[in-house]
């Protein structure tokens, strides 16, 4: 690979705030002004990480980014301790929030508690983020955050800056350049590989812990070329377009629950500590 910038983005945060600029609270925008990459103040780095992303997020990446981090051999540790560790990433470079992640994810959460969903729900809303210890554990920004999308097939011009798809490898792949690749019609989800980063992390560290609906949540709400511009409708199964209706009731809460006022953790916590005892270990292998 070659000498490159590992972070581009200013911080983690620019990505959100990007998809924001794109996928505005409906109402607020008109529909052609979804898309704008040509006056956005954060353009450039975004830009830059999504050439990134597209270069080296090839099927063989994956592979490879499976193998290493799915054998969970990095740190075991509680989710208190999970969101301390996340809590030193991203909070100094900042610069248009000092929410750190707690407090972010509380946002989350908090907009799903108060609008009366399932406790499991409010959980997942808590737990979305937490993949991104992956950056503490070494994996540069463009491996850990940014839309996602299948690897092993075409690439969907929907996908989000599609021209710098012709530096990926796999675009002049027989094997995976063409619209199904080395999938089958209507195969599944489950049996595609995604590009890799926080989504699948996190989804694969809590699948035996709860319900489907919030393990769609955790695993494609990064899918933005599926679930708001509808690019793969060929591989998904009726099973997924059934459960991807929980990832689009999920989606706002990810995207508007952002305020700039922090929510009160000292006064939350006691709520959440039983929550998270309710459906998880002690400790998680990360």
């Amino acid at each position: 690979m070659e000498n490159v910038n590992p972070t581009p983005l200013q911080s983690l945060e620019d990505w959100e705030d990007d998809v924001l600029e794109r996928y505005p609270e409906p109402g607020t925008k008109a529909k052609d002004d979804y898309r704008n990459y040509e006056d956005s103040e954060r353009v450039n780095t975004v830009r830059e990480f999504y050439r990134l992303n597209h270069t080296y997020q090839t099927y063989d990446f994956v592979v490879e980014k499976e193998r290493e981090f799915l054998a969970f051999n990095k740190r075991e540790m509680s989710i208190w301790d999970a969101v301390a560790f996340l809590n030193t990433l991203v909070d100094d470079s900042d610069p248009d929030t000092d929410l750190d992640q707690l407090q972010h994810l509380l946002q989350t959460s908090e907009a799903i508690r108060q609008d009366g969903h399932p406790d499991w729900f409010v959980l997942t809303g808590f737990m979305h983020d937490l993949g991104k210890v992956l950056c503490l554990f070494g994996e540069p920004q463009w491996a850990v955050v940014g839309d996602t999308f299948p690897v092993g097939c075409k690439h969907s011009d929907r996908i989000v800056y599609p021209e710098f798809f012709d530096l990926n490898p796999d675009s002049r792949d027989a094997r995976f350049n063409t619209k199904y690749g080395i999938y089958e019609p209507n195969c599944g989800l489950d049996n595609v590989k995604l590009s890799w980063g926080h989504d699948e992390y996190i989804y694969q560290i809590m699948k035996n812990y709860i319900p489907e609906e919030g393990l769609y949540m955790l695993r494609y709400h990064s899918f933005y070329s599926q679930h708001r511009e509808g690019a793969y409708d060929h591989l998904m199964s009726k099973h997924d377009h059934k459960m991807f209706e929980w990832v689009n009731k999920f989606n706002p809460y990810d995207l508007y629950s952002k305020v700039p006022y922090p929510p009160n953790v000292q006064e939350l916590k006691p709520y959440y500590e039983d929550l998270v005892a309710k459906y998880l270990p002690s400790t998680l292998k990360f």
